[in-house]
């Protein structure tokens, strides 16, 4: 056998282990509600209204790269192979944790406009002035931007990953949480 056809056995195998785990890993996990101070686009009510719902959460900031580059084209793709389903929703979270005074709310709505983001986009509040890092991003524990959380249909956290991957995982996570 080949060795470029061994690696990909391999890397197949090795992906399909670790998808197998991080969909499990969660399970139990009840999802932390969304402290939200601000919607854009609409209000999409509490995450326990959303039960019978797989949720899709990009967290994501507007001066970040990898958000830019990754997670918004990705929930765009997402969004359009899913378009026809009602048991799935698309979710944002403006979560700063840095560059406060260049990543206001008027700044975020103007961006959410000039990127043609449709769903509910909301502004992670804060407990305090003094607090650098948002309640929902210290709740989901997301270690930065961008980040993608999956949320099954009984409201368990299934799924949250820091950073870009390989984007057919998110489809074949989401696919396996409607089957459930």
């Amino acid at each position: 056998m080949k060795k470029t056809t061994q690696f990909k056995i391999l890397s197949i195998f090795l992906i399909a282990i670790s998808f197998y785990f991080s969909v499990n890993a969660f399970a139990s996990t009840k999802a932390p509600e969304l402290t939200v101070s601000e919607w854009i686009n609409s209000d999409p009510g509490p995450l326990n209204s959303m039960k019978g719902k797989v949720v899709v959460i990009d967290f994501f900031q507007m001066w970040c790269p990898g958000c830019n580059n990754f997670s918004i084209p990705l929930m765009f793709k997402l969004e359009e192979k899913y378009k026809a389903r009602k048991d799935v929703v698309f979710l944002s979270m403006h979560t700063v944790f840095e560059g406060h005074a260049y990543q206001t709310p008027d700044d975020l709505k103007e961006y959410v406009e000039e990127k043609g983001i449709k769903h509910p986009v909301g502004i992670d509040d804060y407990a305090s002035e003094s607090d650098d890092v948002p309640i929902t991003m210290r709740r989901y524990r997301t270690g930065g931007t961008p980040c993608i959380a999956i949320i099954g249909k009984k409201g368990n956290l299934r799924f949250k990953k820091l950073g870009g991957f390989n984007q057919d995982v998110a489809e074949k996570y989401i696919d396996i949480l409607l089957s459930e």
